[in-house]
């Protein structure tokens, strides 16, 4: 004989209508949505007005002609055709100066990096791995150093070169370019944090001398703290006005920075002395644009490192 199994009705209290919808979604297990927070979406759409508005202004000012810059509309493309002639105006300007400016930065940023590599990074895992009288006032001095604004070491490093008779030359700028205590700081935070000792302290057991320890063990494994201290060096070597500005005297041996500031005197609304030789305001953006493309392609092939660099030593084994 067939039997009906049914589940037996569940007696709900008299007076007591069906549980609230958000009741059951507690019940069930299910998280219950609430009201989203405006703030990060006012505070990304602060950042996209502050940054991103300004460098698409750039971008759009080197299509234009300076009439269109001025009376047209501000995110509005000019013409292609309006570009061409900005970019012959500017390569046609003293024979090519905005190559030569770069090119000039090129050298003493990539010189400069090669020392401040080949120096910071030994020196700080030589204050993270050794014990030494007067270790502590060493690293309390990088601290002041790195904290220090960098205008107000220029008038003692224009005393140090004239000393040696390095004033105008290639090294006057290479030198104290390469003077990055940053980076020694950081090295040395990366190798007294995040660098397992028990690797160091296996391969000096297998008889690898302490500079061997360096280069097998330790440099390797500070690939990115390594491309973060290089990336930091390159751009602020790129980016540094006053220290060339005032060791420099000739044009020919000025880095982009300067020679923007050069171009920026040409311009006739911002220097009403202008010489003939004057330069328009969608040729000071057009020249802009190239003097940021270099570190925005070392950016962009460094990226991954950087990361990793910026998360090396946050946590420690």
């Amino acid at each position: 004989m067939p039997t009906d199994i049914r589940r037996p009705a569940v007696a709900t209290p008299s007076g007591s209508g069906p549980l609230p919808g958000r009741a059951d979604r507690l019940r069930s297990g299910r998280p219950v949505r609430g009201r989203r927070n405006p703030l990060p979406a006012l505070v990304l759409l602060l950042f996209a007005v502050f940054f991103v508005l300004p460098v698409l202004w750039l971008l759009l000012a080197a299509t234009k002609t300076d009439d269109q810059l001025v009376h047209g509309n501000p995110l509005s493309f000019g013409s292609l055709h309006a570009l061409h002639a900005n970019w012959t105006a500017l390569t046609g300007y003293q024979d090519d100066a905005i190559f030569m400016w770069l090119r000039n930065s090129a050298v003493y940023s990539f010189l400069a990096l090669v020392i401040t590599l080949c120096v910071a990074v030994p020196a700080g895992y030589a204050l993270a791995m050794t014990e030494f009288r007067g270790r502590r006032t060493l690293l309390v001095a990088t601290l002041v150093v790195m904290l220090m604004p960098n205008a107000t070491l220029v008038v003692p490093l224009f005393l140090e070169v004239n000393a040696v008779h390095l004033i105008g030359s290639m090294w006057s700028i290479v030198l104290p370019y390469a003077f990055y205590p940053f980076g020694v700081y950081l090295t040395y935070i990366y190798f007294s944090t995040a660098l397992p000792g028990e690797l160091l302290d296996a391969a000096r057991l297998d008889g690898c001398s302490e500079f061997g320890v360096f280069r097998r063990v330790a440099l390797p494994l500070a690939a990115p703290v390594v491309a973060l201290v290089g990336f930091f060096s390159f751009v602020a070597n790129w980016t540094n006005y006053y220290l060339p500005y005032v060791m420099l005297p000739q044009s020919d041996q000025f880095p982009v920075q300067v020679g923007l500031g050069t171009l920026l005197d040409s311009v006739p609304q911002f220097n009403p002395t202008a010489s003939t030789l004057q330069v328009e305001r969608p040729e000071l953006a057009l020249a802009t644009l190239l003097a940021i493309v270099p570190v925005l392609v070392v950016f962009l092939f460094s990226q991954r490192f950087l990361v990793a660099g910026m998360l090396a030593g946050a946590t420690k084994n």
